[in-house]
């Protein structure tokens, strides 16, 4: 699933209590889901936790994510940019699906990858009559609508196996310059793509630019790792982007629900610390500016994590987000910085594998977008898409986990976990209520 960067300008369109870092209990187990959990041969982390290391050995306090190794279904997924999915079919994997995605007279459309006949990708495949899909080894040819067989070449035109097979299709609606596929749980009917967006995008207008990247390691652990409190202020640290500002040594976390979103509240951020017995350590350095918050001594900025800023956009400013960091099913991040916001996308291929989408979003107009689009083409892309978020991957590809040792600062993952345990069973439950 790989594809190039985009930039482009978008019009407007359309029981869970607060957690403290330092608790880092999860809900109580909701019960088995009805998927059995993941086997796995004995890893280095297992021997440890088998000879008596202290901690968490699994996740089924967490059950339906436990169980989401491949994704949650019933949700809109970016799976491609608007303009690499064309007349030429070209496959993809969501969520464990192979998937057949095309463009006819404009509109996009996705089906199942595989042609019931002998197997065959459909994505091999080419458009032999308009509003169809052709396989490319006898010429079953499916309607794009509904997947329907409506001719199969090779037969002729009477072909009495024609009606009788049909390939399963996907719903798909484009946004923020994205072909993004809905993956059913029990074939519902989806919900509008723009109720999974950040509201923000869908009520002002503005510029992005953004970065598809196929990567190795479960997508649990990507959004885990985009939400997580305590990484950022050591792994980046050597980071290009972060080369001349600080960051805090640590802080004190509080997890503020709102809506369907959690946000990482910044309540004191320490830029320094004496560590008994070993000394001080502090990421400040000679070269790095010096953080506001530290100066004036105030309560930290959640606009941002490198200290307050003289000045923040408008439409940031009026957001009124509790906390700089917020994540929302099935698995967003959202990254508020005083003059653009930052999101991340986290797209289940299967179990081992994840798209990352990366964009970031100015709101602006009139010439000043040419200066933004220059600026991230230019370097951006590189610096903060390419080798800072490089970084993240290098971890979400290594990590093996369950089990696994927290730490204060995990209050963020537990409370994700928590978050999705609850949205997703809640909507089992509509989807139930509804086939009753």
């Amino acid at each position: 699933m790989n594809a190039p960067s985009g930039v482009g300008r978008v019009s407007a369109r359309a029981g869970w209590h607060p957690a403290v870092a330092g608790s880092l209990g999860g809900p109580c187990s909701l019960g088995p889901p009805g998927v059995p959990h993941q086997h796995r041969g004995v890893t280095g982390a297992d021997s440890q936790t088998q000879r008596g290391a202290r901690g968490r050995r699994d996740w089924s306090t967490w059950p339906h994510y436990d169980a989401a190794a491949a994704g949650f279904r019933g949700y809109w997924y970016p799976v491609a940019w608007s303009n690499q999915v064309t007349g030429k079919p070209t496959g993809v994997t969501l969520c464990g699906d192979k998937i057949a995605l095309v463009r006819d007279q404009g509109t996009a459309y996705a089906l199942h990858d595989r042609c019931p006949h002998r197997g065959v990708p459909l994505s091999l495949g080419r458009r032999e009559f308009p509003g169809t899909l052709s396989c490319p080894y006898h010429g079953w040819t499916y309607d794009l609508t509904d997947g329907e067989l409506v001719a199969a070449i090779t037969d002729g035109p009477q072909s009495p196996i024609c009606g009788k097979a049909r390939v399963a299709t996907y719903p798909v609606a484009e946004r923020l310059g994205m072909v993004w596929v809905y993956v059913p749980i029990a074939g519902e009917d989806p919900h509008p793509i723009d109720e999974q967006l950040p509201e923000e995008l869908a009520e002002n207008p503005f510029v992005m630019g953004g970065r598809m990247d196929d990567r190795a390691g479960n997508w649990r652990f990507a959004c885990e790792n985009g939400y997580d409190e305590g990484h950022a202020k050591y792994l980046h640290r050597t980071s290009l982007w972060r080369l001349f500002k600080a960051m805090p040594t640590w802080n004190v976390t509080r997890i503020v629900p709102e809506g369907r979103w959690i946000y990482r509240k910044q309540e004191e951020q320490f830029w320094e610390a004496d560590f008994p017995g070993l000394g001080r350590w502090s990421n400040k350095r000679w070269w790095k500016l010096d953080p506001p918050a530290a100066k004036a001594g105030s309560r930290p900025s959640n606009i941002g994590n490198t200290g307050a800023a003289a000045k923040v956009d408008p439409v940031i400013a009026a957001q009124n987000f509790p906390g700089f960091a917020s994540v929302s099913m099935p698995g967003v991040l959202r990254i508020a910085y005083p003059k653009f916001i930052h999101y991340e996308f986290y797209v289940p291929v299967d179990a081992d594998r994840h798209l990352y989408v990366g964009v970031m979003v100015n709101f602006l107009r009139g010439p000043a977008t040419l200066k933004f689009y220059a600026k991230y083409l230019g370097w951006i892309r590189w610096l903060f898409h390419g080798q800072f978020s490089g970084q993240d991957a290098w971890m979400v590809d290594v990590t093996d986990a369950p089990p696994e040792q927290l730490y204060r600062p995990d209050v963020s993952l537990t409370s994700w976990r928590g978050l999705a345990e609850k949205e997703f069973k809640a909507k089992l439950a509509a989807i139930r209520k509804e086939d009753g």
